[in-house]
């Protein structure tokens, strides 16, 4: 099996222990926390650079308006909805609004087409700006391209207007340029427009023109129908009062031959009524006629006076008296003689109403001949009125049209006059003209600029800080320890140039020379912390020299002795061996003394207690090093190391075991396998990720017992957790009056 495998193993068998308080957290992640801390700990840098980001700014403005000055004048056309308005109209033409925007959008897009900017260049007032002469240096290709990207035309989308802007070093030659453009833009407008009205006004005055022409010609026609047909008034008849003539005489002939025929018809019967009776008895008619008769009015008057004679006679002469007789003869004649006359009066009467009727018949028949004749006539009249009448309404059809056509045209002309004359006509107007700018463009303006440099500077630091932070590999806060080490945090020991330590300080002794200072109270909550662990021999190491291991040994041994703890410290430091240093021997006891240590006792040179010496501190013996072997890290390895620490647990409190570095020497997996605990050591700005990482993969393959691990030399932060601590630290001390 290969070590990464073992160290896999290990890691699943032994878990870190971790205290209830403390965070767990991903090692990729990164909370708000500690984004703070990285902030506050580049706080002078991102002071610094963000500084030097106003600075820029500011600067840069300055140098802007100096040398390269910016102004941007604005003129504003007013643009009237695309549809042609009835200039005869009172009410306007309604046009929707996106339509209108659009109509806008074209206009602008004119204005800064390639062939209306270059007609700008070739005006004079252009050319002579100071912008054309100096700025471009004449170059007109140059000058196009400045146009092209300076000069700019944009509708706007809840008003009638394009905003013409041009952006230059001069005010009054962007005032200048601006006017110019606008002045051009609308009288080319006006030209065109005016054009294209004059242009449909010529083409409805030829069109009116041929119009009239014709007309004329259908007027002539209409003149030919009536002398071809010889009628005058071939309108259409708009009622029966208003009916030509011809129909009148027409309708009147027809009416009076259906009469006749129907008089005729009557005279036909009369004429057979007056045949009959003319062979049969006499009717009233014919009774009328007889008395009317002279002749039977005398013959009847004689016919009485004879009667009367006759009976005057009888009386006087009886009925065979001569003269009754004579008168009688005379009586009778006179009857006859009226019979006769009435016969001949009666047949007389017959005949003549007969033959009255029948001439009445004839004339009546003569009559209707002639009418019938003339009805003929009449509608072969009326036949030629039809046809004319045809071809007039027709002609007359298509000159209503004509004249429609005319008076349409004539109203067109009328408008296009009026739109000529109409100064709207363009649809475009200069509505407000540019002035020169009173101040440079807003990239030209402290007040951006100074912001600008602001924001800048600020995320140039903070991008600055970040970089730095994650470029480091160093293990520089107790965040780092949580997000990156998988052990726990038992203590950090601030760096003591945060401190106000006194000069003189022994930094081994702080515990001791400076007891109510933060950093002593740092290692007396390392030892309320290694306390929870209770075991008898504690190993502390670290990654790599220099890290604080010894120092943490020496400290955390005197806070433990402060405690009334009887504890010793062994040096297992065989390479490097620095705590007889720091507990010097007496003067008075160097001369004439072997110098044992913990090698002798293993060499069972002397015994435990020839090896171990008493300190200046109370409760704080120390066993040194000793002769430094040839191979200290088999004599470690031997089994009487961990008999030694059984005894040793036996006479002290606590064991505290210096060693040497983890990752230089084997030195110190050796004396982790037979400690009780082991403390890591990392040293602030010093240990590395990867140091402190395979540190720990070390000592778990020699199943040594993590107890945790200590920051040594954490620098304190501005407005960070130390700083406050230090300040409440010192207030409380000086309350206390201690």
């Amino acid at each position: 099996m290969t070590d990464r495998a073992v160290t896999a193993v290990i890691r699943q068998q032994m878990q870190p222990f971790r205290s209830p308080g403390m965070p767990t957290q991903t090692a990729g992640a990164m909370t708000a926390r500690q984004v703070a801390v990285i902030l506050r700990r580049h706080l002078l840098l991102i002071v610094l650079v963000t500084a030097a980001g106003c600075l820029f700014g500011t600067g840069a403005c300055y140098l802007l308006r100096r040398y390269l000055p910016s102004y941007t004048a604005q003129a504003q056309l007013e643009v009237l909805p695309p549809a042609r308005e009835d200039p005869m109209a009172i009410a306007t033409t309604q046009v929707q609004k996106d339509v209108r925007y659009e109509s806008r959008v074209s206009i602008a897009g004119l204005i800064r087409s390639q062939a209306t900017l270059e007609q700008l260049l070739a005006r004079q007032k252009v050319r002579q700006t100071h912008w054309f002469t100096t700025e471009v240096d004449g170059n007109v290709t140059k000058a196009m391209l400045y146009l092209m990207r300076y000069l700019r035309a944009y509708p706007q989308r809840d008003a009638e207007f394009v905003t013409v802007t041009m952006t230059c070093g001069l005010a009054k030659d962007a005032a200048d340029i601006v006017n110019e453009m606008a002045a051009m833009f609308v009288e080319s407008q006006g030209i065109e427009k005016k054009g294209q009205i004059q242009d449909r006004l010529s083409n409805l005055e030829a069109t009116r023109d041929q119009i009239k022409a014709e007309l004329d010609k259908i007027d002539e026609s209409l003149d030919q129908v009536r002398t071809k047909w010889d009628m005058t008034d071939l309108g259409p008849a708009s009622g029966w009062l208003n009916q030509h003539p011809v129909v009148v005489k027409l309708n009147e002939l027809l009416v009076q031959e259906e009469q006749l025929i129907q008089t005729i018809s009557q005279m036909e019967s009369t004429v057979r009524s007056l045949e009959t009776l003319a062979t049969g008895p006499i009717n009233e008619q014919v009774q009328q006629a007889l008395e009317k008769d002279p002749v039977l009015l005398s013959l009847a008057q004689q016919i009485a006076s004879t009667e009367a004679q006759l009976a005057g006679k009888l009386t006087k002469f009886g009925p065979q008296h001569r003269e009754v007789q004579r008168t009688t003869e005379l009586i009778k004649d006179l009857q006859d003689r009226r019979e006769k006359r009435r016969q001949e009066v009666a047949e007389q009467t017959r005949q003549a109403n007969l033959k009255d009727a029948q001439q009445a018949l004839l004339a009546m028949k003569d009559r209707l001949a002639t009418l019938q004749s003339q009805r003929q006539e009449a509608q072969a009249r009326k036949k030629d009125l039809d046809m004319a009448r045809v071809e007039y309404e027709r002609l007359q059809a298509v000159r209503e049209e004509r004249r429609k056509t005319l008076n349409d045209l004539e109203q067109a002309i009328m408008k296009e006059r009026l739109s000529l004359a109409d100064p709207r006509t363009p649809k475009v107007t200069l509505k407000a003209m540019a002035l020169p700018p009173l101040e440079m463009v807003v990239w030209r303006q402290y007040v951006l600029w100074l912001p600008l440099g602001f924001v800048l500077g600020f995320l140039v630091s903070i991008g600055g800080a970040f970089a730095a932070e994650l470029m480091t590999d160093r293990i520089r806060t107790p965040a780092d320890l949580v997000r990156w080490v998988e052990v726990p945090l038992l203590g950090v020991i601030p760096d003591a140039s945060d401190m106000d330590l006194p000069a003189d300080v022994d930094l081994y002794k702080v515990v001791q020379h400076a007891s109510d200072s933060v950093l002593a109270d740092a290692y007396r909550r390392l030892r309320a912390n290694l306390q929870m662990q209770e075991a008898a021999s504690i190993l502390v190491t670290a990654a790599d020299a220099g890290d604080g291991s010894t120092s943490t040994v020496t400290n955390l041994a005197i806070a433990l002795a402060a405690n009334g703890s009887k504890v010793l410290v062994v040096d297992g430091n065989l390479r490097h061996p620095h705590c007889s240093t720091v507990f010097p021997r007496p003067t008075s006891s160097r001369n004439g003394l072997t110098k044992y240590g913990l090698t002798n006792v293993l060499l069972a040179q002397c015994t435990i207690r020839q090896a171990i010496r008493r300190t200046n501190i109370k409760g704080l013996d120390l066993m040194e090093s000793g002769l430094l072997p040839f191979n200290p890290a088999d004599l470690l390895a031997s089994p009487k190391m961990k008999l030694l620490l059984s005894q040793l647990a036996k006479a002290y409190d606590q064991i505290i075991i210096d060693s040497p570095p983890v990752l230089l020497v084997s030195d110190a997996k050796v004396l982790a396998q037979v400690a009780d605990a082991t403390v890591m050591v990392f040293g602030a700005d010093t240990t590395r990720r990867g140091q402190a990482l395979r540190m720990i993969d070390e000592l778990r393959v020699v199943r040594a017992h993590i107890a945790g691990c200590v920051l040594f030399g954490a620098r304190s932060l501005t407005g960070g957790y130390y700083k406050r601590r230090y300040r409440s630290y010192r207030s409380y001390v000086m309350a206390t009056g201690q």
